[in-house]
């Protein structure tokens, strides 16, 4: 086992005998991520996936009420220019960026809220668990901003119609259920144990099928997005203008005074 401490939070990896890689984040701000941290997940998450020794990934975070609450606040009220408005928005867009082009299957653990960052990361991998506790809500436009990083991971999996309803109701939380029902989770479980106990057993039957033919499969579930390196960085830049906006200032000054 080895482990990365940044900022006040980690990035963990183990890998068992049978080549079943669990690939695991914190931050103590509800995770979430700051700059750096998304920066050493998404190379983890690369470095892994091209190590020969590992079958599967899972992806999860730790602590019990939320999966991962997005990008970093305090980073986002720092922000002075555009440039750095784009390395800040960029952070997500690796971590997904690193998700899609993995050879490896990578199983989402999801067992609580995922908001905004999170909610990309979620949509980002190939299967994901998730517990009842692990509502979803795109709150990007409640500062001033949208989610445009995240948009074409979360769209391709639940849908654009299903997307404008969390990207516009950006106040509002959607159930579990909810993203069940609109193919963002495979699965929903009544509790963390239900939740380990089938992201085990899954990691376990994929970890046993061909490698070759998951790495093929893999390649096939996510045609038609080679272009997102590119798309991602566009869509940070379009949030890294508008944070500097006086709408968005304004809107990050009553949204830390409350």
């Amino acid at each position: 086992m080895s482990t990365t401490t940044l900022t006040a939070g980690h990035v963990t990896t183990h890998t068992t005998p049978e080549g079943i890689a669990t690939i695991s984040f914190f931050h103590p701000s509800h995770n979430s991520l700051p700059g750096a941290l998304l920066t050493k997940l998404a190379d983890t998450i690369t470095q892994i996936g091209q190590q020969t020794d590992t079958k599967v990934i899972i992806l999860k975070s730790e602590g019990a009420k939320t999966f991962c609450a997005g990008a970093s606040f305090d980073e986002l009220i720092a922000i002075e220019n555009e440039a750095q408005g784009l390395e800040f928005f960029s952070g997500f867009a690796k971590v997904i960026n690193a998700c899609r082009t993995s050879p490896k299957i990578i199983i989402g653990r999801v067992q609580g809220k995922a908001i905004g960052g999170g909610v990309g990361v979620a949509a980002a991998t190939d299967y994901c668990f998730a517990t009842s506790q692990a509502s979803v809500k795109l709150s990007e436009l409640v500062v001033g901003i949208g989610p445009f990083v995240v948009g074409p991971a979360v769209e391709r999996k639940i849908g654009v119609a299903a997307y404008a309803q969390l990207a516009l109701d950006a106040a509002e939380f959607r159930s579990a259920t909810w993203a069940q029902e609109r193919g963002l989770y495979a699965e929903v479980l009544d509790s963390e144990e239900a939740l380990d106990a089938a992201v085990q057993a899954f990691a376990r039957k994929l970890a046993a099928y061909n490698p070759e033919a998951l790495t093929d499969l893999k390649r096939v579930i996510w045609a038609g997005t080679e272009h997102w390196d590119q798309l991602l960085v566009e869509r940070a830049a379009i949030s890294g203008r508008l944070v500097l906006s006086e709408f968005t200032r304004q809107a990050i000054q009553q949204f830390k005074a409350k």
